[in-house]
């Protein structure tokens, strides 16, 4: 428990003055900033060499959080949050509040409800959404676990958690998108 609240602290000085983390997440280690600060988010596209009309995903503490950042969260999108049997990121129409270079060119962003403790504990202290994207550079696998990043992400990120470094993680979020008028569509399974 300790180790969660330390790695936290670290974390939030870390986001809080616009640096890059590595972590762990619900799905695979991911890189993260505030998703709020734009010239954070410009850091991870150079970071992973990454055109930035490829957007990225957010992490947002709970329901309460989801619907600050989005204009209008469609009911159908808690019943797949409730219902989904592994981590689901949805892509939500008209988002709100957040870095203008994350938004998609069509107004659209990929939000996730973290499941996990210890993104939780931060999200909610850090009271804003941040950033998850694959700890990899453009073009190359996804790393499954700590093991697999490369060096220069190792290096390019201002700090690396250390928790969960043993564990393999299993495999991205599933993503749909949902759109205001209905529309559901499997993006990636």
């Amino acid at each position: 428990m300790d180790d969660i609240r330390n790695e936290v602290n670290q974390c939030l000085e870390t986001l809080s003055n616009g640096g890059l983390i590595l972590y762990p997440t619900d799905t695979v280690w991911g890189i993260g900033c505030d998703a709020t600060n734009e010239a954070a988010v410009e850091k991870i596209y150079a970071l992973k060499q990454r055109a930035n009309t490829k957007t990225m995903i957010c992490l947002v503490a709970n329901d309460f959080m989801l619907e600050q950042h989005v204009a209008k969260v469609p009911d159908l999108a808690f019943d797949i949050i409730d219902l989904a049997s592994k981590p689901t990121t949805i892509v939500y129409e008209s988002p709100k509040g957040v870095a203008k270079n994350l938004i998609a060119a069509d107004n659209t962003l990929a939000i996730r409800v973290a499941t996990d403790k210890f993104c939780q504990q931060l999200i909610q202290k850090f009271k804003k959404p941040i950033v998850s994207t694959s700890a990899n550079l453009a073009g190359a696998p996804t790393p499954t676990s700590y093991k697999e990043i490369s060096t220069e992400i190792l290096k390019g990120v201002d700090y690396i958690v250390n928790l969960d470094r043993d564990k393999e993680k299993s495999a991205p979020s599933s993503i749909i998108l949902l759109k205001n008028d209905g529309t559901v569509k499997v993006i990636r399974e």
